[in-house]
């Protein structure tokens, strides 16, 4: 198959010289970008196109977890359970027999469902493509399957398949559409990943009687009955065997052959690499990826959880995934009458609003030569242009961008469609770009950069005269220390997580490269976690060295360190090491050096 994104890229580029040529690039107006980015696009349209190509360039997409646990809302006979509300028949969780947890469905009745307004949500949140659970964990079917009467048809009085009306929502609004499925677990079908172990006939209940006979017919509905799919999300296959999941992955490409299966099928035969639950990467990860999160703490709705991301918490974890080569699947949880919380919906509007100024930064775009964020946001590249993203604006009036060794052509900062030139110099290798002492946005302004030629960058962390910088041990390189991935629970599911340095050794250090532009006296600061008190000490490889005790925390407390002195410009090695204490408990997790103002 031709690359679509180099396709994409072609067209568009066809599409600007055109509109240059004819005059039109002066940004008259918002609906010529609209069309540039949307409907004249036609390929990024999902009636007309090809396999993977919304996954590839629109790279925004809306997860819906929604079933028979969101009318529960985590509260099971007057307690709440905290975590995520999908689970709440679990045993870890509420822990609801299968008869009692059948019943909820003759209470479904989510009369405020409406599918219109939902695929006009995400339209309005400037996403390409929805996903929704067709079954989670629990067994419940939210279409009308014939393989199990346990679905919304059959068992609630609504007597309605939503699947229906959403399918055919997304295909009039030119969204996508696609299905998760829960392929190992079913708690309430005998022989599913933690279901009953009997038979309704008493015989002892295997993986075969609910793989043959519920499963694998399913995913046969679900890609035979709701018009094209873009997507077929499985989700924790477990222990299942290979031979299955082949099986379901081609029944998927069999029924819809446009369609990708996710990276969570199992033994590596997804058509796409899926990342961890909520984990943005710090750096670029090569392949087609995505990141999955949700607009607040639990997936499914819980009726205490009002802890929602804002509209730049969004765009900074879309724009970072975007960044780092990916694409960001951000969910909702409607509750159990249909209805979307309205400061879910709130905050996803507001950042479809300056996706709808930007979109540039978004769609179809490359990502970051950086290879990582930096201090004040986050750039995308389109060819030799790039877009940076500023999250934290500058008020010194001078932006800085270090390690770029292609020339700048231009710069300009962009509000929506008004474009203003920015002056811009070289200094100490580092590119300085002079900018307003106010930004033009509320969320995150936007400068373009044309260079003269493809992006050359030095990927090195650098110290931001504004902002300093922060740079997680994941970057680190380490001697007598360990350095590995580290994921915990802080409520039931909601996963945290990080790449920390632990297992000190005597010499162990964790050694950090940064480049410096102006010399001086730095805060230095380190984000750590262990037992009791702890001594850490940092040094200059070849000149100063601090060292200071604090308390430790359990989750990651930053603690400074002391004042170090950069004598002049250029590149530094800082050794990070625990000197006295627990060194067992001792978990390093950044390091943030800090202008002194």
């Amino acid at each position: 198959m031709m690359n679509v994104r180099n396709l994409f890229l072609v067209r568009v580029t066809q599409c600007m010289v055109a509109l240059i040529v004819a005059g039109a690039v002066t940004a008259s107006s918002a609906q010529e970008m609209d069309e540039l980015w949307g409907s004249r696009v036609v390929k990024m349209r999902a009636d007309n196109a090809e396999r993977g190509q919304l996954f590839d360039e629109g790279n925004y997409a809306m997860f819906i977890h929604w079933g028979l646990y969101s009318q529960l809302g985590n509260r099971v006979n007057g307690k709440t359970y905290y975590g995520i509300g999908e689970w709440i028949m679990n045993r870890r969780m509420a822990n609801i027999p299968v008869d009692q947890y059948k019943e909820l469905a003759g209470t479904f009745n989510p009369v405020n469902f409406d599918a219109k307004e939902i695929v006009q949500l995400a339209k309005d949140a400037g996403m390409k493509y929805i996903v929704i659970t067709s079954k989670h964990h629990d067994g419940f079917a939210m279409y009308h399957s014939k393989a199990c009467d346990f679905n919304i048809v059959d068992s609630t009085p609504w007597k309605t398949d939503p699947m229906k009306e959403l399918s055919a929502a997304c295909q009039e609004a030119g969204l996508g559409f696609g299905f998760y499925y829960s392929h190992n677990q079913d708690w309430s079908f005998p022989g599913g990943g933690g279901g009953p172990r009997v038979n309704a006939d008493g015989t002892p209940a295997t993986f075969d009687d609910y793989f043959v006979n519920k499963c694998l017919p399913q995913v046969e509905e679900i890609t035979t009955e709701y018009g094209p799919i873009e997507i077929v999300w499985f989700d924790t296959p477990g222990k299942m065997p290979k031979e299955y999941v082949e099986k379901l992955v081609e029944v998927v490409h069999k029924n819809q052959p446009g369609a990708l299966v996710s990276g969570r099928a199992g033994h590596n035969l997804g058509d796409y690499q899926t990342l961890g639950d909520m984990e943005v990467p710090l750096s670029n990860v090569d392949g087609m990826w995505e990141s999955v999160d949700t607009t607040n703490d639990s997936w499914a709705y819980a009726w205490y959880d009002e802890y929602w991301k804002s509209p730049q918490e969004i765009l900074r974890r879309l724009v970072a995934c975007v960044g780092r080569g990916g694409t960001y699947m951000l969910n909702i949880g409607p509750r159990g009458d249909g209805a979307v919380p309205e400061r879910a919906a709130r905050s996803l509007r507001e950042a479809g609003e300056w996706i709808r100024r930007y979109p540039q930064v978004v769609y179809g775009t490359d990502a970051s030569p950086w290879q990582h964020s930096l201090p004040w946001g986050d750039v995308v590249s389109k060819g030799n242009q790039l877009f940076l993203t500023v999250m934290e604006w500058p008020t010194s009036g001078e932006l800085y961008l270090p390690g770029l060794k292609s020339t700048v052509g231009s710069a300009q900062l962009l509000s929506g469609d008004e474009r203003t030139p920015l002056e811009h110099e070289t200094r100490n290798g580092w590119t300085v770009i002079k900018v307003p002492a106010r930004a033009p946005e509320k969320l995150a302004s936007v400068i373009e950069v044309n260079l003269n030629g493809q992006p050359d960058v030095d990927p090195s962390f650098a110290v931001d005269p504004n902002l300093g910088v922060e740079i997680h041990a994941e970057f680190a390189s380490v001697a007598n220390a360990s350095k590995s991935e580290k994921r915990w629970m802080e409520k039931f599911g909601e996963w945290k997580g990080t790449v920390h340095v632990h297992d000190w050794k005597a010499e162990g250090r964790a050694s950090f490269e940064v480049e410096v532009l102006e010399p001086g006296d730095y805060n230095v600061s380190l984000s750590y976690a262990g037992e009791g008190r702890l001594v850490w000490g940092v040094t200059i490889e070849d000149g100063e060295h601090i060292q200071n005790q604090q308390n430790s925390s359990h989750n990651y407390q930053e603690f400074p360190i002391g004042w170090m002195n950069f004598p002049e410009p250029g590149k530094y090695t800082l050794n990070v090491s625990c000197l006295e204490g627990n060194l067992d408990s001792a978990s390093l997790k950044t390091i943030r050096i800090e202008p002194i103002h």
